[in-house]
């Protein structure tokens, strides 16, 4: 349901593990890396997860989408390690008999993985610097950034 990932993502694979015969919609969303953020021009960045934490919330979050909403299937991989522009740093996958769900089960699944799966992103920017980008809300067994399991 949810897993992390420190090979590329391919997001052909991912949906064909969401194929269900009932289902008349199928929603994906890809997260990639992008070029600039909040005005600076980003190189690349690292992903750093609190693993056993990271998995256990994230498939928390797919079970309250089963929960939720009415889908067939759902799926979200994230990845960790260092990542170029371009590259797939999340995806999540939804199928249901009705277009509705599945796009709101997705959306619920991207927004709840960005506001509690322990992940940390770290920023490397043009001319050298970098930052971490902590996830806006961190629990009190978070370990942090660099601490990971």
């Amino acid at each position: 349901m949810f897993r992390l990932s420190s090979v590329p993502l391919n997001p052909e694979a991912l949906q064909r593990e969401l194929y269900e015969t009932r289902a008349g919609g199928s929603v994906s969303f890809e997260g990639r890396v992008r070029s600039r953020n909040e005005g600076r021009e980003v190189r690349c960045l690292e992903y750093e997860a609190y693993g056993e934490l990271a998995e256990k919330e994230g498939t928390r979050i797919v079970a309250e989408a089963w929960e939720k909403f009415a889908i067939l299937s759902a799926r979200c991989v994230h990845r960790v390690g260092r990542l170029q522009i371009g590259e797939i740093a999340v995806w999540a996958g939804v199928t249901a008999e009705h277009r509705a769900a599945a796009f709101a089960a997705c959306r619920y699944i991207i927004d709840e993985m960005k506001k509690r799966v322990p992940i940390w992103k770290k920023e490397h920017y043009a001319g050298g610097s970098m930052e971490w980008i902590q996830p806006p809300a961190a629990g009190p067994n978070d370990p942090g950034p660099g601490r990971k399991t």
